[in-house]
């Protein structure tokens, strides 16, 4: 199996990497910090194929695709994995900036990781693209419209994919998780219901995308909570949400 993971150097993506590794994949990972991919291919000699790049540079992963795939095949995965989740709030002028550097990692760096393969994946008429989105992304959250917007909107890009991909023998499949202990979750100054350790996510991840799901929630108990956040009339949910505790703005 080959697969490709971006935002591999921690968190949800790290652990996809070692789920992946230990069953013998060969793995492509993306991140911007490439001393960590270098200490994950030392783990795993041969087995692999480090790139640091930026999602957000569409070029730097074409050529980094092109090279992976030159030197070991078209691949079976491909996970959109990188993110990032920084507090912010629209009266702040300062924080257009971080809007526009979350809308770009979050959704434009999915667009780019999946595109340099699409090609050769229809050809083989075979594989998944899988979307990491997120719960937060079915209604606004007070404190994170960027992250919130972008996951919304990343569950959309995923089902628009999933519609041009159909027919072509690879599927489609976006996961919402819901908390997931890792360190972008750590500086949340609120209780997280359900909370999955990153490795039980991983396994969870890897059983939805080998079935192809085409969406699911995980964990399940999130599903419930999310369905619930959306019937909820405007007024309701105004009244229940609109003091609720807010992630730390960016710093600097």
């Amino acid at each position: 199996m080959k697969v490709v993971i971006s935002g591999a150097s921690s968190g949800i993506g790290l652990a996809l990497a070692h789920h992946y590794l230990q069953r013998g994949a060969t793995v492509a990972v993306f991140a911007r910090r490439g001393e960590l991919l270098q200490e994950l291919s030392m783990q795993y000699p041969g087995k692999v194929f480090p790139y640091a790049l930026d999602v957000c540079v569409a070029a730097a992963i074409s050529a980094a695709a092109d090279d992976f795939m030159a030197r070991s095949g078209v691949p079976d995965i491909v996970i959109a994995n990188a993110g990032v989740s920084i507090g912010t709030l629209t009266r702040h002028a300062e924080d257009s900036d971080v809007f526009r550097h979350v809308m770009e990692i979050n959704v434009l760096g999915a667009v780019h990781t999946f595109q340099p393969f699409i090609a050769k994946m229809r050809e083989a008429r075979h594989g998944r693209l899988v979307g990491i989105a997120s719960v937060a992304g079915f209604r606004g959250l007070p404190g994170a419209g960027a992250y919130s917007a972008s996951k919304a909107a990343l569950i959309s890009y995923m089902e628009s994919l999933r519609l041009e991909m159909h027919g072509s023998g690879v599927k489609v499949v976006t996961i919402c998780p819901g908390y997931i202990r890792t360190p972008m979750t750590d500086i949340n100054p609120y209780p997280m219901p359900f909370m999955l350790e990153v490795d039980d996510a991983a396994r969870r991840f890897a059983r939805v995308i080998e079935r192809g799901c085409s969406f699911k929630v995980v964990p399940w108990q999130m599903a419930i909570v999310g369905r619930m956040m959306k019937l909820l009339p405007n007024w309701l949910y105004d009244r229940l949400f609109a003091k609720a505790p807010h992630k730390p703005r960016a710093q600097g």
